[in-house]
């Protein structure tokens, strides 16, 4: 096992579970759907990002996976390299996230351990509130190629709510391309959003997130080649994930009676 992956502490991660589990499932009423439909071995979960610089998926996830297989059943997150600068780096290499880069995926895939994996990245997680149930990869599909490389299923996971927690004006696109931390962030944008208690401010930095209810549902495995032949098409699969994680989204906006009370 290399350094990469012995970073991951179950025994730390068992700890702090409870305390975890208690924040997701008691302020966000988290409700995870058909967790087990994850297979045994290494698996790609593929989702859409949601909640700006308070994204909840990966915790939500973490802890339904746990209550599920138990905390040593390896789960690895690939990760913006902001997360692994300064203290907090050390906390979350723990907890199993790693770079996302098509190296470090690889190397969690091949040991047969689950990673998650979301491809619209910021781009997706600052989309607007009017567009909170759109699925939108911003034409990423390397998490194909990445799953093809490892010989692992694609598994397609969807969560509605998270864009709820505060108010989503604008991605900021040419704000971003201006800012004198384009470079610093490694991102194009600047985003603007509303919440509480500062009102507007840029990524909603600082405002606590709303209580917002939040549901994810997980969807059946994708074997690629037994679906698609041999040498499949990697915009095709692209195209076929998105499409079942929409319609799964639109079944779940549908269900939803209130904004935020879920």
């Amino acid at each position: 096992m290399t350094d990469l992956l012995g970073e991951r502490d179950p025994a730390y991660i068992a700890k702090v579970l409870p305390l975890l589990k208690l924040a997701m499932k008691g302020y966000f009423r988290s409700e995870v759907r058909d967790i087990d439909r994850v297979p045994d071995g290494g698996a790609l979960m593929v989702g859409n990002h949601s909640g700006g610089l308070m994204a909840m998926d990966v915790p939500i996830i973490a802890v339904a996976f746990a209550d599920t297989f138990g905390p040593d059943r390896p789960l690895y997150c690939l990760a913006h390299d902001m997360l692994f600068t300064g203290v907090a780096g050390p906390f979350f290499r723990k907890f199993g996230f790693v770079p996302a880069d098509r190296a470090s995926a690889g190397e969690v895939l091949s040991a047969g351990a689950v990673t998650i994996v979301f491809p619209g990245g910021d781009y997706d997680t600052f989309r607007p509130t009017l567009k909170a149930n759109v699925i939108d990869f911003a034409g990423r599909t390397g998490y194909v190629r990445t799953a093809l490389a490892a010989g692992v299923p694609i598994v397609p996971v969807v969560s509605i709510g998270g864009q709820e927690a505060q108010f989503h004006l604008t991605r900021g696109e040419w704000l971003g391309r201006l800012s004198p931390l384009r470079k610093v962030m490694r991102t194009d944008l600047l985003p603007l959003t509303i919440g509480f208690p500062f009102g507007l401010v840029p990524a909603g930095a600082g405002n606590i997130p709303l209580p917002t209810k939040i549901v994810t549902q997980v969807l059946d495995p994708i074997d690629i080649q037994a679906e698609f032949g041999p040498d499949p098409d990697v915009a095709e699969v692209d195209e076929v994930v998105r499409s079942r994680m929409q319609e799964a989204l639109d079944r779940l906006a549908r269900e939803r009676r209130f904004p935020v009370l879920g």
